[in-house]
């Protein structure tokens, strides 16, 4: 199973999103879960150190001449049973290669996420719109929805980053883009201060965890 995770517009949360589903499937599979950096932000999200080895960009790069482990051999352990394959330098245009990297992840014994970042494009693009489930992230502002309903990425639901204050909710979110909200996360300072801290993966906080339990 293969889950993307993306947004219309930066500034909504992809990636903490995207890191925190991915620890919620490692701790509930007994294979643990792989998560795919393809917009180059989970190391400090994680509170890791920015790896300086090959990525995901160099495997792309190397074309049909990488063995079939190539691209688990990247992976760097972040603990409680999550890997996590870096984006190395930057993502080439590689015509094709996201589709392989899609049916790749898709066939992994584990449930993999991919952060592919805001208005993803080439790589990104071909792996958001190829994932099993494509989940956008998207905060409830007028500009953000505008953007997610022109963009050339179908999702399969939403997650919705609630903020105070918004006219925007739930149901004008789904008669707009014609999907389910999956999700709602309450915006918390607990989640702030965990990713501060480097603690999101052995401290995730419950306003993350509970919300993201049953998406994918």
């Amino acid at each position: 199973m293969l889950v993307a995770c993306w947004s219309a517009k930066g500034g909504s949360g992809t990636t903490v999103v995207a890191a925190a589903l991915a620890t919620v499937l490692a701790r509930s599979s007994p294979t643990g879960a792989v998560l795919v950096d393809l917009a180059g932000d989970v190391p400090a999200v994680l509170g890791m150190p920015e790896p300086d080895g090959p990525g995901v960009a160099e495997w792309l790069a190397a074309g049909g001449t990488v063995p079939p482990d190539a691209l688990r051999r990247l992976e760097v352990v972040a603990g409680d049973g999550l890997g996590v394959v870096p984006v190395g330098g930057p993502l080439p245009d590689a015509p094709g290669r996201g589709e392989v990297l899609v049916a790749l992840l898709g066939a992994d014994a584990r449930p993999c996420v991919a952060d592919c970042g805001s208005a993803p494009s080439g790589v990104r693009l071909a792996v958001a719109a190829g994932a099993t489930h494509s989940l956008l992230v998207l905060r409830p502002c007028y500009l953000a929805l505008r953007r997610a309903v022109a963009s050339p990425v179908r999702p399969s639901g939403v997650i919705l980053v609630e903020e105070e204050g918004r006219s925007i909710g739930r149901r004008d979110i789904e008669d707009a883009l014609g999907v389910p909200v999956r999700a709602v996360v309450a915006y918390n300072a607990r989640i702030a201060r965990a990713v501060d801290a480097g603690l999101l993966v052995s401290r995730l906080p419950g306003a993350l965890q509970r919300p993201l339990r049953h998406v994918a």
